[in-house]
């Protein structure tokens, strides 16, 4: 039998409220593991990959690639039933060339029936709506559990396109209503039912009252694409549920129920689903009913918007979304709730280069990259335990400063994706080789875009090295969340007052934002001097902190 259970979006981070899909591992016939990795989505944090919390069948594929949708949106539908029974016509263990040809050969109808795990179907006699019926009276609810735990074998199956689905093939499973049951049939009598029957007319009943449904389908979603899936607009299969006050301001407001995904109990649409999709189809580029949702996304690519300028010859435009979104955003509203102050100083840190040279050669550094950004974090860390307001916020909801007694050290970091500041949970606690280690796997993990979203939240002070570029110094913007932020800039050698007299020396630059409601002038200077004495003699200042 047929027990399909969907997977919808989960939250993969505080806060987020929908992600991307930039990439399926699995497509429909592909059997999956549970906590198998099964596709990778992009939020506004980072990139994360999702493991499946069912093991059994792919059925359906609901989101395609680059599609961005709402958090709770189903995307996959998994046939746990198949696994169980361990038998599944036409399921495909390993991707390869070949099944790209079996896939395009198979019709979709087959695959339904397929899907039952079992020789036999109930036979009705009236083709492909009695066959559906049957199946769904023993299927059971359905599930959208979410996953705990990521793993798995990475799949190089290709995502299968929507395509129109064909009218024969309702999805709308409804439950059985005093119906005997009629002796099993073979499945290929049934399969030449499919082919043979099509249904000139299908009714949809009106629901005016929400009933549960045994394993029903969850409504298609209304993504932040402005591409409506016109798809399922244009197969009347599926009923509409919503009481009568919601349809009547469905009505009055122009707004296509089958089109609005329900938020309410069991997928009901509430009067909030329908004034969004107001909001949301007053914007949105209309498709064409018959478009598959590959061709209406290259339409709306393609299409003029009236609410964009015209693009000028020589000029481009890129889409902001996911990291780079959630950075503008978060910079936007640093810039103009907290009152910046920067101050800057320049050192001779010569001492730090030699003492860099004396750690290398130490076996217990071996194999560790060592560089100024090193030792400046250690030093920022040793002047928060002297200056723990430094390492505090502002709480705008009750006019409090937090002061924090622990600190994740944020080292800002630059990827392919855009910004991102992942933070060393802890880092006061580490030894100066531990910190190390942790810096290094930390930048590495966000070049990768691997970052778990855990080092993404809760940082407390951030260190940009602005020097990786060859720039001398900067004035960064503090993180949210955070009253303060480092600059380092490049060490380059220059002439330098040493002992009296002119000498070439290692040079570099600090530059210190903090938040002036926090902490006053005099405050941010003694810490940055700390940071600066800290380069200047590291052996020092570290016998001095033991």
């Amino acid at each position: 039998m047929i027990d399909i259970r969907y997977f919808r979006l989960p939250d993969v981070g505080e806060g987020l409220t929908e992600a991307e899909i930039t990439r399926w591992h699995v497509r429909p016939g592909d059997r999956v593991g549970q906590n198998q990795v099964i596709a990778e989505i992009e939020t506004a944090k980072a990139l994360v990959e999702l493991p499946s919390p069912f093991a059994g069948i792919v059925a359906e594929i609901l989101v395609a690639e680059g599609t961005t949708v709402p958090v709770g949106t189903p995307i996959i539908g998994i046939d746990v039933a198949a696994a169980q029974s361990g038998a599944h016509p036409g399921v495909r263990e390993t991707p390869n060339a070949n099944d790209e040809a079996d896939s395009a050969a198979m019709p979709r109808e087959s695959a339904v029936i397929a899907a039952t795990g079992s020789g036999t179907v109930p036979a009705t006699g009236s083709g492909t709506a009695a066959a559906t019926e049957k199946s769904t009276a023993m299927a059971p609810e359905k599930s959208s559990d979410m996953p705990d735990a990521s793993g798995g074998t990475e799949r190089t199956a290709v995502l299968v396109g929507y395509g129109p689905r064909t009218e024969g093939t309702p999805h709308r499973r409804r439950r059985r209503v005093g119906k005997p049951e009629r002796p099993a049939e073979p499945v290929q009598a049934v399969a030449a039912a499919f082919h043979s029957q099509q249904p000139e007319h299908i009714a949809v009943p009106a629901i005016d009252t929400v009933e549960e449904t045994a394993d029903e389908p969850p409504p298609r979603a209304v993504t932040t694409s402005p591409v409506s899936t016109a798809r399922d607009r244009s197969v009347l299969t599926e009923p509409i549920l919503a009481k009568p006050p919601v349809r009547k301001l469905a009505r009055d407001l122009h707004v296509d129920l089958r089109g609005v995904q329900g938020s309410g109990p069991g997928g009901v649409i509430t009067r909030e689903d329908v004034e969004a999709a107001a909001r949301t189809t007053a914007t949105a580029a209309r498709t064409t009913a018959g478009a598959t949702l590959g061709e209406s996304l290259a339409a709306a690519a393609t299409a003029p918007d009236a609410t964009r300028p015209p693009i000028m010859r020589g000029e481009e435009r890129i889409p902001v979304r996911g990291v780079r979104r959630e950075t503008a955003a978060a910079m936007v509203r640093s810039a103009f709730t907290i009152p910046h102050v920067t101050e800057f100083v320049t050192i001779d840190v010569t001492p730090s280069m030699e003492t860099l040279d004396r750690l290398r050669n130490r076996p217990e550094f071996a194999g560790i990259k060592l560089s100024p950004l090193t030792l400046t974090a250690k030093a920022v860390l040793l002047a928060l335990r002297r200056y723990p307001l430094v390492n505090s916020y502002w709480d705008d909801a009750s006019d409090e400063i937090v002061v924090r007694h622990y600190v994740n050290l944020g080292i800002a970091t630059a990827t392919p994706r855009g910004l991102v500041v992942p933070n060393i949970k802890d880092a006061d606690r580490l030894s100066l080789i531990d910190l190390a280690r942790a810096i290094n796997e930390l930048a590495a993990t966000a070049r990768e875009g691997r970052t778990p979203l855990a080092q993404l939240r809760n940082g407390t002070f951030t260190i940009t090295n602005v020097g990786v570029f060859g720039v001398d110094t900067g004035t960064p913007i503090i993180n949210p969340g955070e009253a303060a932020i480092l600059a380092l800039g490049t060490v380059r050698r220059a002439p330098w007052l040493y002992h009296d007299a002119v000498q070439p020396r290692w040079v570099t630059t600090l530059g210190l934002s903090f938040d002036h409601r926090i902490i006053d002038g005099d405050l941010g200077s003694r810490f940055l001097r700390d940071v600066a004495a800290f380069l200047e003699d590291p052996g020092a200042a570290l016998l001095a902190a033991v």
